[in-house]
């Protein structure tokens, strides 16, 4: 086994990723393709609102990272929609530029006056929607659209990716109609598991991916949000059976419990699985950070690559690891996603966290007696905060015990 598979100098995953065993029945793509949803899908998050600038500057953003194609809008939400849309295009981006289309003339004809290179047809296969929201359609009706519009965008000049809604709770026979029927189509040239309600366990998703692929020959493309936690994992599920596309957003940006995130399925499929991504690792964080600014979304402070906290060390041992040989300490160079490992002070420090902040500061150096005292009090102070203590605190710590 080739070592710098697991570990190299930006991580050090297990190594048990890599056995043949483990691996002998993947169908992995060469390169994990990335269709971003954030300005798209990511805006549908409650209260998020971009107007066209934002879209703008977001997108020449993303091109910049190396995500492969921008889902900009649904443009018949709004004027500034399509603004945002012809404004994405006139960067003349190296990414792809979609938008999502419904099954209507009046949205195919609305992203070929934007000049987008193609179309996410969207319509509903779900048994939970067709039942529910769109009750006067019927199975005819759902393939007759379909097929229909995706040959009318297709003869228009737009790439087309048959997006069949909530297909993962689809009657099994009915999905299989809508493949035969419609994603067998010249017209067609990908087609998404559309896990709307993010419920496809990552053992059901390979068998889906395999099944589609058989059935139809065409691109697979994943499309999951977090619901039940397992957005990355299905994600990644699909691409070990051949899925091309995973659909992401910045930060996991989106309604409920937000999309997949890009960060994590990007830095996942290098270091856990060896595909290759065109993403700038360096740059997600920063990305990141101009995303949530312009969205004003939060972001948990443990949330795995971006988080406030990812890679800060409040534990006493090994904490000047995070340092020495942050690998020691984490399954990612923080340097690598465009990070820098921190320590701080608590309830949890330990000497060497004492020791490390007095030389930080340019502090005296002190006898182990007075660090001990140092250390009983912070983690007093921190007790009594519950919350960390800061460097000014810790100074005035010092000169406490120190009679200064």
């Amino acid at each position: 086994m080739n070592e710098s598979l697991f570990h190299n100098e930006n991580y050090w995953v297990s190594s048990f990723n890599y056995l043949e065993e483990v691996r002998k029945d993947f169908d992995l793509p060469e390169r994990l393709k990335f269709h971003d949803v954030t300005l798209r899908d990511g805006e549908q998050s409650p209260g998020v609102a971009f107007r066209a600038e934002d879209k703008i500057a977001i997108a020449a953003l993303l091109d910049d990272l190396g995500v492969d194609r921008i889902e900009v809008a649904l443009p018949a939400v709004s004027e500034e929609d399509i603004k945002a849309t012809k404004g994405v295009v006139a960067l003349k981006p190296n990414a792809q530029v979609f938008v999502l289309s419904r099954g209507m003339e009046s949205d195919v004809e609305l992203a070929l006056e934007c000049g987008v290179d193609g179309i996410i047809l969207e319509l509903p296969v779900g048994t939970p929607r067709l039942k529910n929201q769109f009750k006067d359609w019927t199975e005819d009706d759902v393939v007759n659209k379909a097929s229909h519009w995706a040959k009318y965008a297709k003869n228009k000049g737009l790439e087309v990716v048959l997006f069949p809604m909530d297909c993962t709770r689809a009657e099994p026979a009915f999905f299989d109609r809508v493949m035969n029927e419609v994603g067998t189509l010249e017209a067609v040239d990908g087609i998404g598991i559309v896990d709307t309600s993010g419920s496809l366990t990552p053992q059901a998703a390979v068998w889906l991916t395999k099944h589609i692929k058989g059935m139809t020959g065409k691109r697979i493309e994943i499309h999951t949000h977090a619901d039940f936690g397992m957005g990355v994992a299905t994600s990644l599920a699909c691409m070990t059976a051949g899925a091309e596309v995973a659909h992401v957003s910045v930060a996991g940006l989106g309604e409920r419990t937000g999309n997949t995130p890009l960060d994590e399925t990007a830095v996942s499929a290098k270091t856990l699985y060896g595909v290759d991504t065109n993403i700038k690792y360096d740059k997600l964080y920063d990305v990141s950070m101009e995303v949530i600014r312009r969205s004003k979304f939060k972001i948990a402070q443990s949330k795995p690559i971006i988080g406030r906290r990812t890679f800060t060390r409040e534990s006493g041992m090994g904490v000047d690891l995070v340092r020495k040989q942050p690998l020691a300490m984490f399954g990612i160079h923080p340097a690598w996603v465009g990070r820098e490992a921190e320590y701080v002070l608590g309830k949890k420090s330990g000497l060497m966290s004492v020791e490390m902040k007095l030389g930080d500061l340019g502090l005296e150096p002190l006898s182990h007696d007075d660090q001990m005292a140092v250390l009983t009090e912070i983690k007093t102070l921190s007790l009594e905060k519950q919350g960390l203590v800061s460097d000014e605190e810790f100074v005035e710590i010092v000169n406490k015990v120190t009679g200064k």
